[in-house]
């Protein structure tokens, strides 16, 4: 079993930045790939990023391309997501979640264990 943690989400200016943490604990070393999905109010839970533990291949959603940034620490099973020059339509709750199969990683079926999400509010 794994459990993953998230944090730093927070109110931003439109422009600003902010960092999520995703840490990781349990189970790691069977861990393939780890990403950050949000949802929006009245939305669907959609993709932003991911990363692969052994190679550091990452994706992104066309959303957030440019903008945000995926990283990880194997030392300390945690991910983070660098997001800079933010938009007030990026507010949303952000998941962090964690995947044991090389599976697609900008679809959540590639999941099978998740945060319980923090908050990103970004103001106009």
């Amino acid at each position: 079993q794994v459990q993953v943690v998230e944090s730093g989400g927070g109110l931003v200016q439109a422009g600003g930045s902010l960092r999520l943490s995703c840490a990781a604990s349990g189970r790691t070393f069977s861990l393939h790939h780890m990403g950050w999905f949000r949802q929006a109010p009245g939305k669907e839970r959609e993709f932003a990023a991911a990363i692969t533990w052994i190679g550091g291949s990452t994706s992104y959603a066309d959303s957030v391309k440019g903008r945000f940034t995926i990283s990880r620490d194997n030392t300390k099973n945690t991910v983070y997501l660098q997001m800079n020059s933010l938009k007030p339509e990026d507010t949303a709750v952000y998941y962090c979640a964690a995947g044991k199969y090389p599976k697609p990683l900008a679809t959540s079926g590639g999941y099978e264990y998740w945060g319980q999400g923090t908050q990103v509010t970004v103001s106009s």
